[in-house]
């Protein structure tokens, strides 16, 4: 087995396994872990109590409990989270952070049925005026209110800001990686390239990053090889399950970048600087731009899909749609839109956990290489 196959296995592992991923962390340091739910929150905050944040997306499995507590047309990310809460799967977690985004997650916030606390946050939609920084401080400091009484700890300054350190570390190396897997597609297939973002979700940011550091180091050693097939990007919540994947692979497409929130969208942006660690947090948040659940009414998400594509030199964006993702809904018309006034070829696929078959995304899926 060669170093690269080593690192990914390794990767590949903990994103399969959180579990274990957890058990470990709690053998080596005495500290459990806190919950992270979708989409964007400061994992900063419980990095910097020494616990281990841990990214809750569901995962593929057949809906029944959930059924209970959330309507059917709840996406089935909050659906199999929801089935997995009420299993018991996430009792051992200390608390669970939730940003609410969404109706479905204000929905689940109130719903939540385990025995771990719940600490829900606003993100302000508004976000170009300076009150949205002084309202998410805010919201923030009440966030690290509860983390210190729920965990027993003290949230200084100092380390909070070497956490913010520690992750935009992570966001910088995990940019390198994908802008350098985009040169590599016959080593990293889309389903790989797919298991080293996830990992970062269960693992000690540091950690993550000096493994992909490594990771980067020997793929570079390898020839650039010229690319016979598609390369496409993804955009949307997230691309799973793995089948999805392994069908791009099967029809020859390579995933040379990625809009989606599970992935890129977590480290597109950097932390900046300011007076204090919230205010930092905060302004990320400013900052941030090209997600359905961040409100942007100048809509430049198509536009950098178009960029992005001629950067890449992409041969198409592939729109990975959530089913009964709302805001997503409503944002795919305005650049669908574009693509077709920038003659950007694009699929929209549905993207569903609770997915048995796939023959028909298969068939979708190699019909557009063909068309290509």
């Amino acid at each position: 087995m060669s170093r690269i196959d080593d690192i990914i296995k390794q990767l590949e592992d903990i994103a399969s396994n959180p579990k274990k991923a957890i058990e470990d962390y709690e053998k080596e340091t005495g500290k459990g872990a806190v919950g992270i739910m979708p989409v964007y929150a400061p994992e900063e905050l419980v990095h910097a109590t020494g616990y281990l944040p841990i990214g809750m997306w569901g995962g593929q499995k057949q809906i029944s409990k959930a059924r209970a507590y959330l309507p059917a047309f709840a996406c089935s990310i909050m659906q199999t989270v929801m089935e997995m809460e009420v299993e018991g799967v996430y009792d051992g977690l200390k608390a669970v952070l939730f940003s609410v985004p969404c109706d479905t997650l204000k929905c689940l916030s109130q719903k939540w049925k385990g025995t771990s606390p719940v600490i829900v946050f606003t993100h302000p939609q508004n976000r170009v005026i300076e009150g949205a920084n002084d309202f998410l401080v805010q919201e923030y400091e009440i966030i690290k209110g509860k983390l210190e009484s729920i965990l027993g700890v003290k949230i200084t300054d100092e380390a909070l800001n070497k956490s913010i350190d520690v992750y935009n570390e992570n966001r910088s190396v995990m940019r390198e990686f994908c802008d350098v897997v985009a040169e590599y597609p016959q080593i990293i297939t889309p389903k790989l390239r797919h298991a080293v973002i996830k990992a970062r979700f269960f693992m000690e940011k540091s950690r993550h990053t000096a493994l992909v550091q490594e990771l980067i180091a020997e793929i570079k050693k390898a020839p650039v090889a010229p690319w016979t097939g598609k390369k496409v990007i993804l955009t949307g919540i997230m691309a799973e399950p793995n089948e999805v994947l392994d069908i791009f692979k099967e029809e020859g497409f390579a995933v040379v970048a990625d809009d989606l929130a599970q992935e890129s969208r977590q480290f597109r942006v950097d932390v900046p600087n300011g007076a204090t660690p919230l205010a930092r947090l905060a302004k990320w948040w400013q900052n941030f731009y090209g997600c359905a659940l961040a409100t942007d009414v100048k809509k430049v998400r198509g536009q950098m899909l178009i960029d992005m594509a001629k950067k890449y030199d992409a041969d198409a964006v592939i729109v990975c749609m959530m089913k009964f993702c709302d805001p997503e809904e409503f944002d795919y018309p305005v650049y669908y839109r574009e693509f077709e006034d920038a003659g950007i070829k694009n699929l929209m696929i549905e993207i569903d956990l609770e997915a048995q078959s796939f023959e028909q995304l298969k068939t979708r899926i190699q019909s557009f290489g063909e068309i290509l």
